[in-house]
């Protein structure tokens, strides 16, 4: 079972709670149990589990993403200029694998599962594979 996702991110650096709309399609599936992988379908894109309690965590995340890979760097050749999106999406990785229990995603009391966006805004897609 696979579900595509899609969304449009509305700012160069954002990181958007997507465990509702996950949650929904499992609900909505009626799966109770098993493993979910979720994958961004982006280079530039990626998915982390984090603290979705304090908005401040993502704020300086991505203020410490952009210190650690900034924008302009003079010895980038990337003919795009966004090799620090693709930077910031190997450093949070492009999926993650999560565990389906009791109809929802199997999370701590603070996570969240993200939606990174390094390279917007854009319209954005992301993949999710139920194995039961």
């Amino acid at each position: 079972m696979i579900k595509t996702f899609e969304l449009r991110t509305d700012h160069h650096d954002q990181m958007i709670d997507v465990t509702h709309m996950v949650e929904k399609w499992i609900r909505d599936e009626g799966i109770e149990e098993g493993i979910i992988v979720v994958s961004s379908m982006h280079t530039t894109a990626g998915l982390t589990v984090n603290e979705n309690a304090d908005p401040d965590v993502k704020t300086d995340m991505l203020r410490r993403f952009r210190e650690v890979y900034p924008w302009n760097h003079k010895e980038d050749r990337h003919m795009e200029g966004n090799t620090a999106a693709h930077m910031k999406t190997s450093t949070v990785g492009h999926a993650q694998t999560l565990i389906i229990e009791d109809g929802e995603l199997a999370l701590g009391t603070w996570q969240g599962l993200y939606f990174c966006e390094f390279d917007g805004p854009r319209n954005r897609k992301f993949k999710a594979k139920v194995m039961q």
